[in-house]
């Protein structure tokens, strides 16, 4: 629901959106750590995982303006791009950055995600650089993520703990040169920018939540919803257009992500029908008098 959010609060630009989303979203964190009196954690922090963390946040905070600025300049549609795409991105890393050996199905799900960008390169007059830059940015944020291995609030408390300082500073200087929009718009605009807190903290919760309740081929099914709505969003609700050549553009992600996750999920079921069977340990008998 994102794209339905970040138009209400305009006439904020998206930094002046993004610096208070970092700001409020530290605000949250720390009050659903308080009311969990969850504070032991911060003595086992490790150097590198502070490190990790401090690039992660960099990172996130790339995805998040990007996202922004393209929802509230029109541009929703390829945002949801951004997210179709990110499985596509994932591989790509894999392969590059831990010499991974890709399956004939990954390679055409890669080729026809290609395509699709040169498609929609034609469309657009340019590479869609807002939905390459959500793509790349978010599975380096993922990729981070996975060596950090923390919970969703304690990572979000060091991730805008780092990105505090340089919003507030930001913020200051937009209050300073009279163009911000904070607090000369009304309270109701105030309140819907302190609320980016709590949108961007909940959903990562549930989120964590949901993670270690559900099959891991379950939970990546689930995230093509969010691209999926946000594209409905766009198409029905916004009314930006789609032109055919951008219909054809779509229709080979949307091929790229089944030939790719049918190939997935085959591939988790042949692992599985492999894994030996241990046997049972016999229990002792008992004599019985």
């Amino acid at each position: 629901m994102f794209p339905l959010y970040w138009p209400l609060l305009k006439p904020a630009q998206p930094l002046e959106i993004l610096a208070h989303r970092i700001m409020w979203s530290l605000v949250a964190v720390l009050a659903i750590l308080a009311v969990r009196r969850h504070w032991g954690w911060l003595r086992t922090l490790t150097l590198k995982q502070a490190g990790l963390l401090a690039l992660a946040a960099t990172v996130i905070s790339v995805n998040w303006g990007t996202y922004i600025y393209g929802v509230n300049s029109g541009h929703t549609i390829e945002t949801a791009l951004g997210y179709f795409i990110t499985p596509l991105i994932n591989v790509m890393f894999g392969v590059l950055l831990f010499r991974e050996r890709m399956r004939p199905a990954q390679w055409t799900a890669i080729g026809l995600g290609a395509l699709a960008v040169v498609v929609l390169t034609a469309d657009y007059g340019r590479p869609p650089w807002i939905a390459l830059t959500l793509a790349a940015s978010f599975g380096t944020y993922s990729l981070v993520k996975k060596y950090v291995s923390m919970p969703s609030a304690e990572s979000l408390t060091v991730e805008t703990t780092v990105l505090f300082v340089p919003a507030l500073i930001f913020a200051i200087s937009l209050q300073a040169g009279g163009t911000a929009s904070f607090g000369h718009h009304g309270a109701g605009h105030v309140l819907l920018l302190a609320a980016a807190g709590v949108i961007t903290a909940v959903p990562l919760m549930l989120f964590n939540a949901a993670a270690i309740r559900i099959p891991m081929s379950t939970m990546g099914m689930l995230q093509y919803l969010a691209p999926v709505l946000q594209f409905l969003i766009g198409l029905l609700v916004l009314r930006e257009p789609m032109p055919a050549s951008r219909w054809i553009g779509f229709v080979l992600v949307w091929a790229a992500l089944l030939v790719f996750t049918t190939d997935g999920l085959r591939t988790a079921r042949r692992n599985r029908l492999r894994l030996p069977v241990l046997p049972v340990p016999a229990q002792p008998v008992r004599e019985t008098t």
